[in-house]
């Protein structure tokens, strides 16, 4: 289905930082750019607006979201549910792929390429759910994460090293499945998860 393509399309590169809150998606570039018809266009709005990705406004268009804190706890109570079930009860985890993820953002914290740690970070939490094995929870991860995206770049604009306080927090995890201990990795990762939900919601309540 073209609508369903184009959507999917528009989730990644929303997950990729390509699009910020608050931006507007025009009709005509945005057909062009997908090569699609207005009506299909429409369609895959639709089902972006449905996932919360973006708004419409009537008499205006159609924006990029621009999360709340509502929509904040919202994603990390799934996350908190979701991500450490995946790591203690997965059949697909690789700790090679978490591991060589982890270093990546160690490596571009060195160079200070912020942007790598972003990334790194953003795949080291979906491949932790396409450990899981299952096909509709990786899904739902990637809409997950592309609303996440945009909280993050709210983040980053009042801290732009957030996502690097987080990679001791992997690393820890990546540790625990190395000994074996999926138990206590999903714990250590469900802590993570919390305090970052705390640290975004105190940057989203901090003066502009």
């Amino acid at each position: 289905m073209r609508a369903a393509q184009a959507a999917a399309g528009l989730r990644r590169a929303i997950s990729a930082g390509e699009y910020r809150p608050g931006d507007q998606l025009r009709e005509i570039e945005m057909t062009r750019r997908l090569g699609i018809s207005r009506n299909t266009l429409r369609e895959a709005f639709s089902m972006l607006a449905a996932e919360g990705l973006v708004v419409r406004e009537p008499n205006r268009g159609v924006f990029i979201a621009s999360p709340t804190a509502a929509d904040v706890h919202a994603l990390y109570a799934a996350r908190m549910i979701i991500e450490p079930a995946a790591l203690r009860w997965g059949d697909r985890v690789s700790v090679e792929t978490l591991d060589a993820t982890v270093a990546e953002a160690e490596n571009a914290y060195r160079r200070r390429d912020l942007p790598l740690v972003a990334q790194a970070n953003q795949r080291f939490h979906q491949e932790i759910v396409v450990g899981s094995g299952a096909c509709l929870l990786t899904e739902t991860m990637q809409q997950i994460l592309a609303q996440m995206r945009l909280v993050f770049l709210a983040a980053e604009r009042l801290e732009p090293d957030f996502h690097a306080r987080f990679i001791a927090d992997n690393r820890a995890v990546v540790s625990s499945l190395r000994e074996g201990d999926s138990a206590q990795a999903a714990e250590l990762l469900r802590a993570s998860l919390e305090r970052t939900c705390e640290v975004v919601l105190g940057l989203m309540e901090a003066p502009a």
